[in-house]
Formats: C-alpha cells, structure tokens, sequence
C-alpha cells in the first residue's frame, strides 16, 4: 500500500511542474553506498519562452518512511596471489672504447761515435848521430800515475712510449632501499562476495649481465725525431790550391754523408765554402762557389735529394780556412 501511494505522488507532482523547453529547476536525493544523504542542486537554464510558463505547484506531501531492509551477510575477504619472477633484464651495452695513448716523447739528439784514426804523417828526416854520452849509473824508475778513465759512451736512444692500459670500469653500485610503506587505505564497505584478485606482478628481474669491454685505445702518435736546432759542423773537404776538384780521397766521405742522410730524412745539408777575409782564396769568389757546386754535385749524384742541399754562409767565422770547404747540418724546417 505504501508503495502504491508513492508512486501516485511522484505523478502528480510530474503533471504540475510541466516547461515548454524541457527544462527546469530540479532537486534530487542520492544515496550512495555508505548510507550518506546528501542534496544535489542542479543549475537552471533560463528558456527564451519562460512567461508561457504557468507557477510551479506546492510540493506534495513527504511520504511515509519505508521499512529498513535486512542486513546482507558478510563476504569471505579476497586474498592476493603473488605473480611469477619478472624476467631477467636484458644484457648491459659495450662498454666505452678506451681512450687514445700519449704521444711519444720527442727522441733526443746524440754524439755520434769518434770518427775513425788518420792516417800517420810521414816520417821525419833522421837527425845527426850525437856524441856518445857518459854512461849514468842505473837506477830503478818510478811507476807512472794511472792512466785516466775513459769517457762514457754515448746514451741510448729513448725507448717507445708502452701501450695505454685498458680502462677498467668498477662494479655497479647496490640496489636502493626499499620505498617507505604507504598509508593505510580507509576501510572497504561490506560488499558481496569477495572474488579472488589477479596476482601483483613479480618482482624485477635480476640485472642483464655487463656489457663487453670495450676496445683498447689505440697506441699514441710517435714522438718527433730529435732536433738539430742550429747548424752543426759534420764534415770538411779540403781542396789543392787554386782547384774545385774533389779528391780521389774524399770520395768515401761524400757516401759516408749520403748513408747519413738516409737514414735521417728529417735533416738538411748546408754547404759553406765562405774564406777568411784575410786569406789569398777570398780574392777568388768563384773558385769557392765552384767547391761549393761540386760538393753539392756529388751528394745528389750519391742519392741526397737536392732540395736538402743549401749552399751558404753557415758555419763559424773564426773556423773558416784556405781550400776548406765545411759541410753543417740541421733538421728541416
């Protein structure tokens, strides 16, 4: 019966509270699922026809409360179910490529070794038989002091700069801690039958494994050939007077120079067959270009590239003499 008369209600109130739009100024009651009341007042929209419409009738009267319903049974609660181990992570990429090794130091500059012994002059003329002298008496001599040390030999050159190590990258540091807990959620509502949830996910999995090494640097440039920053005295070539013919005898020095030369690409050859001021070739300029020009010849005829050969005033002044020509050397430029 209660029912009934509630329904009855609820369309007389919908028969007087008719708009031409469709639209109107409503409240409703929700209940929702904790039992809480609250009203719900729904914004009004304003029709373009609002004088067509008639006064909004009296509100019926509150009908009757209705008889509580029975207390439904509590659910068993629902457990969680572990997942399965994540799976392990995938492999580390290479490791870095190890840097490049240092240049080589610059190699250092020598004394080449003593050049070999001249040969004996000539002997002299004999002397005229002296006057037999009155025999001394005998006597033993004392020992001679001992001889000097001889001087070191020359350094060896430097060696190579060794190969850089490759670089060796630490361990990964320990996992982080565990977060803190999260607060405790507000207690669920009484629901029906709890249904088992689907399994949380596993933890992760275990780190891939490391990367390869990378490769080893590769070897640093070499370090530059020593330097013979000034000219440098080598060899001399002594001519006769008044010719710029070389000697038979001096054949083997302009090889010996060639054979340097060679070996040390990073030098060049300066020729000076400049004269003291005060001597008789210094009248004779071009007898000593001449000495010069065939110096210069005969090293490029023995393999000595002529670009490497230079003709000047290059060595020391209070060095210079008659029928000498003075070979120097220096590193390029």
């Amino acid at each position: 019966m209660r029912r009934v008369l509630a329904l009855c209600g609820i369309a007389a109130l919908a028969a007087a509270g008719g708009c031409a739009c469709g639209q109107r100024y409503t409240e409703r009651t929700r209940v929702d699922t904790v039992a809480q009341t609250e009203r719900v007042t729904v914004a009004q929209t304003t029709c373009a026809d609002s004088d067509m419409i008639g006064p909004r009738g009296p509100d019926g009267p509150t009908g009757q409360t209705g008889e509580r319903g029975p207390t439904g049974q509590t659910g068993p609660p629902g457990y969680a179910v572990a997942g399965s181990r994540g799976e392990p992570g995938p492999q580390g990429h290479a490791g870095p490529q190890g840097p490049t090794g240092a240049t080589g130091a610059t190699g250092t500059v020598v004394r080449g070794r003593a050049g070999a012994q001249g040969a004996p002059g000539n002997a002299g003329e004999q002397g005229a038989p002296g006057q037999t002298g009155v025999r001394g008496g005998s006597a033993l001599g004392f020992a001679g002091p001992i001889g000097a040390q001889g001087p070191a030999g020359p350094e060896g050159p430097t060696g190579q700069t060794g190969v850089r190590g490759a670089t060796l990258e630490g361990p990964s540091g320990p996992a982080g801690h565990a977060g803190p807990t999260g607060a405790r959620g507000e207690a669920g509502h009484t629901g029906g039958q709890g249904s088992t949830t689907a399994g949380i996910a596993g933890p992760v999995g275990a780190a891939g494994a490391r990367g390869p090494q990378g490769p080893t640097g590769g070897v640093g440039a070499q370090g530059r050939v020593g330097l013979v920053t000034c000219w440098t005295s080598y060899r001399d070539f002594w001519f006769a007077d008044g010719s710029a013919e070389l000697q038979s005898a001096e054949a083997n020095r302009i090889t010996e120079i060639a054979v340097y030369m060679k070996r040390n690409p990073s030098l060049q050859i300066g020729i000076d067959a400049s004269t003291d001021s005060r001597s008789m070739d210094a009248s004779n300029p071009n007898l000593s270009d001449r000495r010069a020009k065939a110096i210069r010849e005969a090293l490029v005829e023995a393999g000595v590239p002529a670009n490497r050969i230079s003709v000047g005033a290059y060595g020391d002044v209070e060095l210079r003499r008659d029928r000498r020509v003075e070979v120097l050397i220096a590193s390029a430029d």
